[in-house]
């Protein structure tokens, strides 16, 4: 069997805008799946092309709402009775990460749920970027391949033409501190710090910042937007505090609720996404830049067993 031959890609309702492109630049076809529906809500997937033997890649990013994560499943489950060789699933948005420990008594750590989920239902590895939690690797007993939206992100970036002496990175938050730091080291610039309170889960009550930001241009670095309260308040408060000019970067595109609204209403110029997640409210401030050559190069590798690590700009 060729190495053509020896594998399919297949997607999910959601992520198939993402896996065509994935395909495409695999230059091969995406895989024939059909995904029916009932009347009540329930649905079942099957597969329309022998499967046996073959290395599946299954593209399916799992954010709101579960029907998303529940077709996952149900795909992988019907890949391994159906006599796939081995199960790859693709996620480039890991949905739950947020909860990856307990923060307070009697809560569930929900990532490490739905890890138990995909190896239940039979998973042989893991492809996905940008886990909310690094740990979360470890919640799982199968090869997990962690890729950074930094690939993608940095270049662009690097394309603003900015002077290192003209602008700082930021993190919109202390939990984010190390993934900013990354990138002011690798842009040789300085790094800011945003200290916030929440009154309650997505309600910002209050941000300081720490460092630095007047005359410069900032750059907002997260893993995710999910409301925009506390990228489009911090980026209000460096406004105040004397910045040029303030973008961000994020690799996920929750953007939920009044997200676009706050993004567009707000000090930011744009706000940099992957097209991990699709995005359907317009909103002027909002580019998003495709990870499916960096998903491809990495289902390639995992074909021919070459080094994942390669392809890491830090």
């Amino acid at each position: 069997m060729s190495e053509q031959n020896s594998f399919l890609v297949f997607s999910g309702t959601s992520t198939r805008y993402l896996a065509e492109k994935i395909c495409a630049s695999l230059g091969c076809p995406l895989g024939n799946l059909v995904v029916t529906r009932f009347s009540d809500g329930e649905f079942a997937v099957s597969y329309e092309e022998s499967i046996r033997g073959r290395d599946v890649f299954l593209v399916q990013s799992t954010f709101p709402n579960s029907d998303n994560l529940m077709e996952l499943l149900l795909m992988i489950d019907a890949a391994k009775r159906a006599s796939a060789r081995h199960i790859i699933a693709v996620i480039p948005y890991f949905g739950w990460a947020r909860q990856d420990r307990k923060d307070k008594p009697r809560v569930s750590i929900g990532a490490k749920l739905v890890a138990d989920l995909l190896s239940a239902a039979g998973i042989d590895r893991l492809i996905t970027m940008d886990l909310h939690a690094d740990q979360i690797q470890g919640f799982f007993d199968v090869p997990v391949d962690h890729l950074y939206a930094s690939g993608v992100i940095l270049p662009y970036l690097q394309s603003l033409n900015l002077k290192t002496d003209e602008f700082v990175i930021a993190s919109p938050d202390v939990g984010g501190s190390k993934r900013a730091n990354t990138y002011a080291k690798y842009l040789g610039c300085p790094l800011v710090l945003c200290n916030k309170t929440r009154a309650r889960a997505n309600v910002v009550d209050t941000i300081q910042i720490i460092g630095d930001v007047k005359g410069k241009h900032v750059i907002i670095v997260d893993d995710m937007v999910d409301t925009a309260g506390t990228i489009t308040k911090a980026a209000d408060v460096m406004k105040e505090a004397g910045a040029l000019s303030v973008r961000a970067c994020a690799s996920h595109c929750v953007m939920s609720g009044p997200a676009s609204e706050r993004v567009q209403n707000s000090a930011l110029e744009e706000i940099v996404f992957t097209d991990s997640i699709p995005y359907s409210n317009r909103c002027a401030k909002v580019k998003q830049l495709s990870v499916a050559d960096m998903f491809a190069e990495t289902i390639r590798r995992v074909i021919s067993n070459e080094s994942i690590s390669s392809q890491y700009l830090v």
